[in-house]
């Protein structure tokens, strides 16, 4: 069995569900203590390899999924996942696309998507989701249908 991410862990967010997810910067140092189990990176080029499995979303810095429909799938993926094991989300600075993601995975977890920034915002950094378009984004943001 998987364990969790410790709670009080720097960038972990507990959705309503419970599910707890890191996000966080790829600039800085991984953090101490356990590794992902599944990552999902947000990036406009693709990322070194890593010895967990990942997934890598094509994300420019500052905009927004370069293919939506991919997008959704990889962040309910990352939903699903986060039931029972450590997922971890992550861009470069770990604020816009990795808080705009989170905010996406509170809509999926049942935050309403008008409450879901300030829902990132409070639990996990007071600066995500930084530009407009990523908060239009995730005020847009829809469950997608189950595969």
């Amino acid at each position: 069995m998987i364990t969790a991410w410790e709670p009080t862990m720097t960038g972990v967010l507990r959705l309503p569900s419970g599910r707890l997810v890191r996000g966080r910067g790829l600039r800085h140092p991984l953090p101490a203590g356990d590794l992902p189990t599944f990552a999902l990176y947000l990036l406009g080029y693709e990322p070194p390899p890593v010895a967990w499995e990942a997934r890598w979303l094509r994300w420019p810095d500052f905009w927004l999924p370069s293919d939506r429909t991919a997008a959704a799938d990889a962040l309910r993926e990352a939903w699903v996942r986060a039931e029972d094991e450590r997922v971890e989300i992550a861009c470069a600075g770990g604020l816009g696309r990795t808080g705009t993601a989170l905010a996406c995975l509170a809509v999926l977890d049942g935050v309403p998507s008008d409450k879901a920034v300030p829902y990132v915002r409070e639990h996990y950094a007071s600066h995500a989701v930084e530009t407009p378009w990523q908060r239009r984004f995730v005020s847009r943001f829809r469950l997608p249908p189950a595969p």
